[in-house]
């Protein structure tokens, strides 16, 4: 049985470590490389998770450095670079890339 967390902080971890599991840090060999497909993901999860819209995860990341923090970002983007990351990560095949990498993670953790 799975134990629901509170907290997103942990939900940011786990969001970033999935997605490291599944897609490459950049998208284009010449992405401007301010935030990796990784960081933004995770940024999406926690919108998801707090059931806010892009400029309050955006207000939320700027003003926790914790969160920023556990996925390793320097500086938060703006509101549109997560919106436009949803367009480009939530399409089909990246997101069956992370939902197979997700449910991997869960079967090791019941191992």
């Amino acid at each position: 049985m799975y134990k629901t967390t509170k907290s997103p902080r942990k939900v940011l971890l786990v969001a970033h470590a999935v997605a490291v599991g599944a897609l490459a840090a950049y998208s284009h060999l010449f992405s401007p490389k301010k935030f990796t497909q990784h960081q933004l993901f995770a940024m999406l999860v926690l919108k998801e998770f707090m059931r806010c819209d892009y400029r309050k995860v955006a207000a939320l990341l700027e003003d926790c450095p914790e969160l920023r923090e556990a996925i390793g970002l320097e500086t938060v983007p703006h509101f549109t670079t997560i919106q436009k990351a949803s367009k480009r990560l939530l399409c089909l095949k990246p997101a069956k890339r992370l939902l197979r990498s997700t449910l991997e993670l869960a079967r090791k953790k019941n191992s």
